[in-house]
């Protein structure tokens, strides 16, 4: 009996999960996005197609990013719509970042459907090598 429970279950999230995309409802499943972590910087790339550049807004709040669009179409009065499969309205994807982040620099570019935003890394959390004292050296104790 819990098989099956689990299975009805799952079937009901995967069907709740593309409604959410579809409607745009997704907090996140509607601006699919992918994160690197360079040795300067953070790059987060976000993919709208088909949706105007000027509709999108990149936005930082209290260490929140949130990348923004919308698409919105309007027919005319002889055109009348019997499928939409493409979603409309607005989308919302928010990122919560690090401390090590330089919020403060952050760039953002758009290029053929796909919003790239650029995070520096502040000095202190970069990447560094560590000196090894050799010889005579004072052993490090506490």
């Amino acid at each position: 009996m819990l098989t099956s429970l689990d299975t009805l279950f799952d079937e009901f999230e995967r069907q709740f999960d593309r409604l959410r995309t579809a409607t745009g409802l997704a907090g996140g499943a509607a601006v699919p996005m992918d994160g690197v972590r360079r040795a300067e910087d953070v790059l987060l790339r976000f993919d709208v197609p088909g949706i105007d550049p000027d509709s999108i807004e990149v936005t930082i709040d209290r260490g929140v990013l949130t990348v923004s669009a919308s698409r919105q179409e309007a027919y005319g009065e002889n055109e009348r719509l019997f499928v939409r499969e493409r979603p409309m309205g607005t989308f919302t994807r928010q990122v919560y970042l690090s401390e090590h982040l330089d919020a403060e620099h952050i760039e953002a570019a758009y290029d053929n459907g796909v919003v790239a935003v650029r995070i520096p890394v502040l000095e202190p959390a970069k990447p560094r090598k560590i000196e090894i004292v050799k010889g005579k050296a004072k052993a490090i104790t506490r």
